[in-house]
This record gives structure tokens, C-alpha cells and sequence, in this order.
């Protein structure tokens, strides 16, 4: 399985990689919008979701972003930043519903309603804060790749300290695995490599403390989207959100952090400026 995960991960980080720096940024929101929408289609799953309505939440999702789009002078993406202001403050909420074990963990409707609103509140606004970091100048597509980047290391550097030094659950009645020593390695690997693809985007000497707070901010922020994913599952009673991806699970396993790390990360690079 091991195995299967590095060859799987050998595949998708280099297609991801050229379609950031190479791809303008309408393709590169098409392409993300693609991703993103599957990572939802199995959050509906999740939430016991099926057939028809299935369908027609994903269209709904899909309207909103062409709406977004739409609505959005290039000039002026006013309507991308407050779709990531709302995500940064679902992910506020998401937290104190971590707290809260058992809430939705029941099919009735009000619990799925909820969980339904954040499929949409977690999709929508971290597909637009990849639109807004890609479109940014200059250099907006090496700090997307930044910011992507600080996710993987952080989960690269969680996954092999927990192993190696893990004693301390995170939290165990939603993902045993976690540990504390786990999440410091994840953030001390995030801050090396947000030092090092921030020096290829170009950030100046004087905002490398910015862009350390707001990559320790966003590490933590995709350990809050992992486990709030985690949450999802384990209600469902499912292991993977899907077997789309040999050895990874679904999308939503790949992508799980990253929809909560985004929107923080792009609200910081707008309010610090770097």
C-alpha cells in the first residue's frame, strides 16, 4: 500500500505542479472547479446523499461558481474575496463542531442540512481562494504553489514525526492517529518550505515573518479540514471518502486540508501583502 501511495503521489504532484505554473488562470479554475466538485460529490456521499439530489446539489455548486466568475470583473475579483472570507470563518466554526463529537453524527435533517451547507462552505470558497492567489500579481502562480506546497510538507512532516515520535493523541475519538508530536512535525516541515517557495515567489525580507505566521496559521488550518473530514467518515461509518486514487482513498482524502488551509492562507497574502 505503501508502495502504491508513492507511485500514485509521483503522478499527481507533477501534473499538479505543471498545471499551476502553466496554466492560466481560467483553465487552472476549470481544471481546480473539476477537482473540487469530485472532493464534494463524495462529501455528499458522507452525508448519505444519493441519486438525484446528488446531482443536483453538484450542478448547484457548479452554478455558484459560474456565478462567482461571472460576476467578477478581472480587475475587481471583490466577490472571490468574500467567498474566502466566508470560508476562513466556516473553518472558525468547524472548529467548535469538532468539539461537539456526536452533533450530526444522527441522519436527522437538521444535522444533514448542516453538513450539506458545509460541503458548500468548505468547496466553494477554497476553489476561490485558489482562483485569487493564482490570479495575483506578480508571481500569483508561484504563491499558489506555496501555499499547496506548505499543505503537502505539513502532511509529509506529520505523518513520518507521528510515526517516529507520536505518543500524545490529538484527537482521538475522530482520527487515532493524530498525535501532538505529529502536528509540530507537520508545522516545522510547512515553515522550512514556506521559507524556501516563498523565496522563489519573491516574497521581500521585511514579510518573511508575515508569511510564517500565515503559513503556520494555514498549517493548522489543514489539520483542522483533516479532521473535520475524518469527522465526516467516521459518522458515515466509512474508511475512505472514495477509491478514485490508488492507495489515497478518494479525492476528498488528498484535498481534505487543503480546503481549509486556502482561503487562510489567501486572506493572510491580502491582508499582509506580501
Amino acid at each position: 500500500m505503501t508502495k502504491t501511495r508513492v507511485i500514485a503521489a509521483l503522478i499527481m504532484a507533477p501534473v499538479a505542479i505543471c498545471a499551476i505554473l502553466l496554466l492560466p488562470t481560467q483553465w487552472l479554475a476549470a481544471a481546480a472547479a473539476l477537482v473540487f466538485l469530485t472532493g464534494l460529490w463524495e462529501w455528499l456521499k458522507l452525508t448519505g446523499v444519493d441519486g438525484l439530489p446528488r446531482t443536483v446539489l453538484l450542478v448547484l455548486n457548479l452554478l455558484l461558481m459560474v456565478l462567482i466568475v461571472w460576476a467578477s470583473p478581472a480587475d475587481n475579483p471583490v466577490l472571490f474575496q468574500l467567498a474566502t472570507l466566508i470560508g476562513a470563518g466556516f473553518w472558525l466554526l468547524a472548529l467548535l463542531w469538532l468539539r461537539c463529537y456526536g452533533f450530526g453524527a444522527h441522519e436527522e435533517s437538521a444535522a444533514r442540512m448542516l453538513k450539506l451547507a458545509a460541503g458548500t462552505l468548505a468547496i466553494v470558497p477554497a476553489w476561490a481562494a485558489l482562483v485569487l492567489v493564482h490570479h495575483g500579481e506578480p508571481n500569483g502562480h508561484r504563491w499558489l504553489l506555496t501555499a499547496l506546497a506548505i499543505v503537502w510538507a505539513a502532511d509529509s512532516g506529520a505523518y513520518f514525526a507521528g510515526r517516529a515520535f507520536g505518543r500524545r493523541k490529538l484527537a482521538p475519538r475522530i482520527s487515532p492517529n493524530k498525535t501532538v508530536e505529529g502536528l509540530l512535525g507537520g508545522l516545522a516541515a510547512g515553515l522550512v518550505v514556506a521559507l524556501g517557495f516563498g523565496w522563489l515567489a519573491g516574497v521581500a525580507a521585511a514579510d518573511i515573518g508575515w508569511l510564517l505566521l500565515v503559513a503556520a496559521l494555514a498549517v493548522l488550518a489543514s489539520v483542522l479540514g483533516d479532521l473535520f473530514e475524518s469527522l465526516l467518515k467516521r459518522h458515515a461509518g466509512a474508511k475512505d471518502s472514495g477509491s478514485v486514487i490508488p492507495g489515497h482513498g478518494g479525492v476528498l482524502d488528498r484535498i481534505d486540508g487543503v480546503l481549509a488551509a486556502l482561503p487562510v492562507f489567501a486572506l493572510g497574502k491580502e491582508i499582509f501583502g506580501f
